[in-house]
């Protein structure tokens, strides 16, 4: 598993996750988002700033964004991107389950929740409801339930061969705690938003063999972090190792593909706090 600085972090997410991972989430908000003609907006683990400012040039110097991330590094690396490219856009530190922002402030409020831990899910919410102005927009994107079934799959059996059976309930949990689009849909209702809607899109990542899939940093230093967490650390090597053997047995000289559900929700604020 990755023990890399957040500087590395950082790089490896602007130049791998942003441009891949993210820009499947990031053609569903750019169709079904509205941005507001003026205003102020706000974007939660806006990561290394690319889809941020991209939101920022579309709607206009009209239009104030505040992006927040909580790893410095990467907001370093967003307010360059900033200045090159000539945009307004604020970029400040804060921790997104617990913001630092009063309350009906924003007109629109996005929230890339696609790497965010499952157990921060609903504090994350929570807050974009609040900051927001009565008649705004909260909009988040993240997995849903049967993403990464392929990998879950291989992981019970590399469990069982590494001698780990009693890691695969851990497995199920992850299973599991994974939201499915309707759970979203609801927790956006319970969170005090009207008029929700939401849409889904499945993609796949393609890896040649077992070896292409875990010198991806998506994968390693990203997805498996959480995947891997459970198991003791002396073991994950050896985990590691019977998951790459299994997905190039069972590749059969073809791809391995891992499967996304990405899901965006959309919902109206329509009250103050």
């Amino acid at each position: 598993m990755s023990t890399k600085s957040q500087k590395e972090l950082a790089f490896l997410q602007d130049l791998y996750v942003a441009t891949d991972w993210g820009e499947r989430f990031a053609g569903l908000v750019d169709e079904h988002v509205a941005l507001p003609k003026e205003g102020r907006a706000i974007y939660l683990a806006a990561g290394t700033g690319g889809h941020a400012l991209a939101l920022q040039e579309r709607a206009g110097e009209k239009l104030k964004l505040v992006c927040v991330d909580e790893n410095d590094e990467c907001l370093e690396l967003a307010r360059a991107k900033a200045v090159a490219f000539h945009e307004q856009s604020e970029f400040q530190r804060d921790d997104l389950t617990a913001l630092s922002f009063a309350d009906n402030q924003f007109d629109l409020v996005l929230s890339d929740a696609s790497l965010t831990a499952q157990s921060n899910l609903k504090s994350v919410l929570a807050e974009m409801v609040r900051v927001a102005k009565p008649a705004g927009t909260v909009a988040w994107w993240l997995p849903t339930y049967s993403s990464f079934g392929e990998f879950f799959s291989i992981y019970w059996e590399a469990l069982h061969n590494a001698g780990l059976e009693d890691q695969s309930s851990n497995v199920e949990s992850m299973i599991t705690s994974l939201p499915t689009v309707a759970d979203v849909e609801n927790w956006v209702t319970q969170a005090g938003l009207e008029d929700v809607v939401s849409w889904t899109a499945i993609e796949e990542f393609d890896f040649e063999s077992g070896e292409q899939f875990f010198n991806s940093p998506l994968i390693t230093d990203f997805l498996l972090r959480n995947w891997l967490a459970s198991v003791p650390e002396a073991a994950r090597e050896r985990v590691t190792r019977e998951l790459a053997q299994i997905i190039d047995e069972e590749r059969h000289s073809g791809e391995f593909a891992l499967t996304l559900k990405a899901t965006l929700v959309i919902g109206k604020k329509t009250r103050p706090n």
